[in-house]
This record gives structure tokens, sequence and C-alpha cells, in this order.
């Protein structure tokens, strides 16, 4: 990095317009370059709360720890961009790190992890207005769709009006949906076959055009029913990346399958490679990126 967090802090409250020069500054880029495959290493997660990796509930926490992962994997070979909320993304445009990169604006950062009101997840993060503004390249939603919860059907109809605004104009919008439920008190994700195939109609039906919406989609609990799971939609498709827990051989070869896929254009994935098993951001960017 070339600034510190002191230099950080000193240029927001003396200089903040230097975000909106940094952002007008930027080099831009086509959402996907000539691979026609897309690698996005994503840090949405502080702002919903969600701090922590394996068995470290604040690992996320240290900003000046994520800003250096960030860099690190940003810098790698084949990264083409990064998904993130305002804060981090204008840390990074001080920081210089975003020229050629694709840079995505994560949406609705409402449904707080393990909030009573987790599933009404409003949109609390960038809107389309900001996007275009800071000149930003696409934009990110999280749909969790609990049939037992009311506040799900808030979060449909704001996902619905955010795709219409989003494609008036004509900026990229990739959708994340789920079909929730909660266990004692917690909300899990069904990542069975019937439930991501659920998620995928209901996601790809809202808004008054899917002209501008991509999917992104975890790999299901059998990774050989994805196929058929993708026969759902048309649209475009990165695979969610998520925690690998211990086992990242198993979740890199079930991401590899996964990539084969027709509708299967790149990955989104954070904690995953900014946080890894062995501690290597380095190697684990490559690995994953090697998988495309």
């Amino acid at each position: 990095m070339t600034l510190s967090i002191p230099d950080l802090v000193s240029v927001r409250a003396r200089h903040p317009e230097a975000i909106a020069e940094a952002a007008d500054r930027r080099r831009r880029r086509p959402l996907l370059g000539d691979s026609g495959r897309l690698m996005i290493v994503a840090a949405d997660h502080p702002a919903r709360g969600a701090l922590g990796v394996g068995g470290r509930p604040l690992a996320m926490a240290d900003r000046r720890d994520l800003l250096e992962r960030l860099c690190v994997a940003l810098s790698r070979p084949g990264v083409d961009g990064v998904l993130a909320t305002a804060d981090i993304l204008e840390d990074l445009l001080l920081l210089g790190v975003l020229d050629d990169k694709v840079v995505m604006g994560s949406m609705n950062r409402g449904g707080l992890a393990g909030a009573a009101f987790e599933l009404d997840d409003r949109f609390t993060g960038h809107r389309a207005e900001d996007i275009a503004r800071l000149r930003f390249d696409a934009g990110k939603l999280l749909l969790r769709i609990d049939y037992a919860d009311p506040g799900s059907l808030t979060t449909l109809e704001s996902t619905a009006r955010a795709i219409d605004a989003m494609a008036e104009r004509r900026l990229p919008l990739f959708v994340e949906p789920f079909v929730s439920h909660r266990i004692d008190g917690r909300v899990h994700n069904d990542l069975s076959a019937e439930a991501v195939t659920k998620s995928i109609a209901i996601a790809s039906g809202l808004g008054g055009t899917s002209a501008y919406t991509w999917l992104k989609l975890p790999v299901t609990e059998d990774p050989d029913a994805m196929g058929e799971v993708l026969e759902t939609s048309t649209l475009p498709t990165v695979l969610l990346g998520g925690e690998v827990g211990e086992d990242q051989e198993g979740a890199y070869e079930r991401w590899r399958k996964a990539l084969r896929l027709p509708t299967v254009l790149g990955m989104v994935v954070g904690r995953s490679l900014l946080h890894p098993a062995d501690g290597n951001v380095e190697n684990a960017v490559d690995t994953a990126v090697g998988l495309l």
C-alpha cells in the first residue's frame, strides 16, 4: 500500500472530495476481458456484521489487515476486480489499486448477521445512482428467501426495484439468491439441488427486465447436480466461493467441475481467498485463478 492508515484518515478528514476525484481518474475496463472469464475478490462481509472466519470471530475487523490482503489479491495475475461496500472501495480508490479492475458495489447490507430482522435485507449500501456516479462497473445484492419469514417479501420487492434501477442505467447487477430457513434462531441457506433451482427461478424473473442481471450461485451439496440446476436459467452465472473449511482441496475440485458448465463465466470469492487456512493469500488466489 502507498498510504498508511493515518494517511487515509487524514485524507478523509481534510479532503473528502479526494474520493470522488479518485473515482473520476480511475481507468476502467470491460466487465469481461479477452478470456471471457471473471475472477472477483469479495470483501462486503464486514458491513453485515459478518466478521468471522473459521474459529476467529473478528478476523475481518482489522481494516489495515483487510486492505493489505485485498491489495495482495488484486495484484495477482488473473484477478479481475473486487466486490465491497462503499467504505472499503473508497479506501482502495485512495490507495490507487483499482485501475483496470472491475469494481462492484454491494447494495443491501441491512440484514445483519444474527439479527431478528436478518431476512428483511434492506438496501443500506450502494444505490444504482451511487454506482453510476462513481463510475463503478456493477452492483451485487443478496436475496435470501424464507417462506416462513414475512421480511423476505420486503427484500424481494426491493430487489426487483434495484434490478430496474440498474438496468435503466445499463449496469450489470449480480443477484445472489438463496432459499433460507431458521434453525434454532439462526439463518441457514439450503444448498440442496431443489432449493437452489427454486432460488434461480425466482431471482431470474424479478424486475421489468433481466437484460443486465447476472446470478451469483453456490455449488450445490451434490456437485453432480449442478449441471441440471443451471438449466433453470439462461442468465450468465458466477460461482459463490464462500468458506471452504478444512477441505480446501475438495472445495477447489467442486468449483473446477462447476466452472466447466456453459452458463458459468467465473467466480466471486471472499474469505476463502483473503483468509486461507494456510495464511498464504497469494497461493490461494493463484490456485483459484488457475481453476478458470
